[in-house]
C-alpha cells in the first residue's frame, strides 16, 4: 500500500513537470491573453519579485523551467524600466495544470453519400439525426494551462494575469523548450502596457 502511495506522488510530481513545458510543448500555438485590473494604478509600481517558490516549482525537486520562466519574465519586467528587489511592489507567480479533455467530430462518409451504401441514389435521405452517411471520431488529448500571476504584495490582490491554454505535447528538445517559452512569455507580456513608475 506504501509503494502505491509512492507511485501516486510520483504521478503527481510527473504531471506537474509537464504542465510547466505547455509553453514550451504545444503541438499547435498555444491561445495566450492576458488582463489587468483597470481600477489600480499601475504607475506606483517600480520593483518586481518572485513567490518563492512558484506554483510551477515544487520543494521536494529542482526544475529547470522554473529558472526559464524566472529568466523570461525578468526580462521583459527590466525592459520596462522594473528593478529586482527583495522587498518588491510586485510579486510574480507561474502555475501550471493538465486536464484531459475529448473532443468528439462527426464528417460526412464519401462512401455512404447518396444514400445508405449507395442503394438510394440520392432519391431520397434518412430524417435528421439517422446517422448513417457520418463518420464520428472520437480522440482523447492533455490540455495545459499557464498562469503568470502579477500580486501587489502590500495588498495581496492580483493586478495583472496572463494565461497560456494548449494541447501538451513532449517531443521538443531542451533549446525548443527554452525558445518557445521565450517567445509564449513575450507574447503573454504585449499584453502589459505599462511601464515602471509612469
Amino acid at each position: 500500500m506504501q509503494t502505491r502511495n509512492v507511485f501516486m506522488q510520483l504521478a503527481k510530481l510527473a504531471s506537474l513537470a509537464i504542465a510547466v513545458l505547455l509553453m514550451a510543448s504545444c503541438a499547435s500555438k498555444p491561445d495566450i491573453k492576458s488582463d489587468y485590473d483597470r481600477s489600480v494604478d499601475f504607475s506606483q509600481y517600480k520593483t518586481y519579485g518572485f513567490f518563492n517558490p512558484m506554483g510551477i516549482e515544487n520543494p521536494n525537486y529542482s526544475s529547470i523551467y522554473g529558472s526559464i520562466f524566472r529568466e523570461a519574465i525578468s526580462r521583459e519586467m527590466e525592459s520596462r524600466g522594473y528593478v529586482q528587489s527583495n522587498n518588491p511592489d510586485l510579486l510574480i507567480n507561474v502555475s501550471g495544470r493538465l486536464q484531459e479533455k475529448t473532443r468528439v467530430t462527426t464528417t460526412s462518409d464519401p462512401y455512404m453519400s447518396g444514400g445508405y451504401y449507395g442503394y438510394r441514389r440520392g432519391a431520397y435521405g434518412a430524417w435528421g439525426g439517422y446517422g448513417y452517411g457520418t463518420q464520428t471520431h472520437v480522440s482523447q488529448y492533455t490540455e495545459g494551462t499557464v498562469n503568470v500571476d502579477m500580486v501587489d504584495r502590500n495588498q495581496k490582490r492580483m493586478v495583472w494575469e496572463g494565461v497560456a491554454v494548449g494541447r501538451v505535447n513532449e517531443k521538443r528538445t531542451n533549446e525548443e523548450m527554452r525558445t518557445n517559452i521565450n517567445n509564449g512569455i513575450k507574447e503573454m507580456f504585449a499584453g502589459y502596457p505599462f511601464r515602471a513608475g509612469q
